[in-house]
């Protein structure tokens, strides 16, 4: 069964409940429901959220391996981490697609937001429209599964 990692880094564990005025009050666990329910009969959705840089980088590496498209949420790290925009190219480079997501738009944010280090990595970007978002990614994502 084609399986698509649904990856998140920090704070995201806390949607719907962080600065909802910002973020929505959809929690993760919701996002987590309606992507099951979404995917095409026969994938898989893994949805994982980490706080911690290295595990995320290892998600993406266990990806490539696999032959697993990424769908990424790499929240603060999106800023700054020279080493997720490596791990996402590994993905990239493997023929996998990663799509970079985030609830929110980065760029009608805060200046220091306004940069992405993983978007250079990334097969593509959705940003902006809320949770939705991640069911956009997975729209795309899915139909480009083999079979």
């Amino acid at each position: 069964m084609p399986r698509v990692l649904v990856l998140n880094g920090p704070n995201l564990q806390r949607l719907g409940t962080r600065e909802p005025d910002v973020y929505g009050v959809v929690s993760l666990a919701e996002v987590a429901a309606e992507l099951q329910a979404a995917a095409p009969e026969g994938v898989e959705v893994d949805l994982r959220q980490t706080d911690d840089e290295a595990v995320l980088v290892g998600w993406l590496h266990q990806a490539a391996d696999a032959g697993e498209p990424v769908i990424l949420n790499p929240a603060a790290f999106t800023h700054y981490s020279y080493a997720l925009h490596d791990a996402v190219r590994i993905a990239t480079g493997a023929g996998l697609p990663v799509v970079e997501v985030h609830v929110t738009n980065p760029a009608a944010r805060e200046a220091f937001r306004r940069e992405s280090v993983v978007s250079p990595a990334a097969t593509g970007v959705i940003a902006g429209f809320g949770t939705d978002g991640y069911r956009l990614a997975l729209d795309w994502v899915a139909g480009r599964l083999p079979g």
